[in-house]
């Protein structure tokens, strides 16, 4: 991984090379994007990939200029940019932080993979849900729930959504080269592929269809469901006797189901049929319209299954293996309790040989 002294250097350029150094070459790449900002000739393009694109400036009801933002093809280059910013921040967090606890714990490799998986993904969900809460506190969210659907297509967004929607994105396809990068085990691919998949399909979704405000109620609880899976999956590797956190999080996943699936039908199958502005425009934004509502809403529900399933059966090969081991121990205990009836030859001359 990058920012690590190493005793022997690989070929350059093979496979071992670039991992050991891709934290390295990524911020030389970075580097040159800001060097870009000092010289007028490259400053219009550098600038494309560091600040959020489309500004647009609106009067409010008092005579108040306020700045809103809109999407287009130029995000693109700000999302890779934060992309590269997300891999340098996942080597420092991986060297100066994750790498010094698994030294100290002595974890398998299996341990170990799981472990560096959750402490990523603790921190940036974190990251996440206090940045999300501190949105919706600017919100009318608590007091209005209408404001999901109200005035719809929300084509304008204020530079904090907009720059939450980028940072996200950035991060779940950042997640893809990152599975190179950390070695991740064959078998684990194909499962951090699924929900990294889910998660750029879902957030990407919610910023092209400007269904942003839903995204982001969603996205809050969502993110503290799961930091409170990871916490105490982090936890758990450091002493198995700590379990308690897995109770919590059970209880507060399937609420954070409930409120997702309730979320979505009422925007989807009460509030935005009900909007005056219907049908369908790209150059307004508008994707108002009975297919695209539906398919969102479907979408939404499978994926809220498929957790719910994996869910389950997550829940039943705990209870199986918890049996088991109560089992074990059980029979393990038994034939020590059981009383031995007292041998009535036992002190007896006459039976002594």
């Amino acid at each position: 991984m990058g920012f690590r002294k190493k005793n022997k250097s690989p070929p350059v350029l093979s496979h071992e090379f670039v991992i050991q150094n891709h934290a390295d070459m990524v911020s030389c790449v970075a580097m040159i994007i800001l060097l870009g900002l000092m010289f007028e000739v490259t400053a219009k393009f550098a600038i494309m990939f560091i600040t959020v694109q489309y500004n647009v400036t609106q009067n409010l009801a008092i005579g108040l200029p306020v700045n809103l933002y809109q999407y287009g093809p130029k995000d693109i280059a700000t999302v890779f940019f934060y992309l590269l910013i997300a891999v340098i921040l996942h080597a420092l967090i991986q060297e100066y932080i994750l790498d010094k606890m698994n030294r100290r714990l002595h974890l398998s490799k299996t341990k170990h993979s799981k472990f560096n998986e959750s402490g990523q993904l603790a921190a940036f969900y974190l990251f996440s849900f206090i940045w999300g809460c501190s949105i919706l506190t600017a919100e009318e969210f608590a007091t209005n729930p209408t404001f999901l659907w109200e005035g719809y297509p929300h084509s304008h967004m204020v530079f904090q959504v907009k720059f939450f929607y980028i940072c996200q994105i950035a991060y779940w396809l950042h997640a893809l080269p990152e599975l190179y990068f950390q070695k991740v085990r064959k078998e684990d691919i194909p499962r951090q592929l699924y929900y990294i998949c889910l998660y750029v399909f879902h957030i990407t979704g919610a910023y092209i269809l400007n269904l942003h405000r839903l995204g982001l109620v969603l996205l809050v609880p969502h993110s503290l469901v799961e930091l409170l899976f990871h916490a105490s999956r982090l936890f758990y590797f450091s002493d198995e006797n700590k379990q308690k956190g897995f109770t919590l999080w059970a209880l507060l996943f399937v609420i954070a189901r409930l409120l997702t699936l309730t979320l979505s039908v009422l925007t989807f199958g009460f509030g935005l049929p009900r909007v005056q502005n219907q049908g369908f425009s790209l150059a307004e934004g508008n994707f108002n319209v009975l297919t695209v509502r539906m398919t969102c809403l479907a979408a939404i529900c499978l994926t809220q299954a498929w957790m719910m399933w994996k869910f389950i059966n997550f829940q039943l090969k705990k209870w199986r293996e918890h049996s088991q081991s109560q089992a074990t121990k059980k029979k393990a205990v038994s034939p020590k309790s059981k009383p031995h009836k007292k041998d009535p030859t036992r002190g007896n001359p006459k039976h002594v040989f």
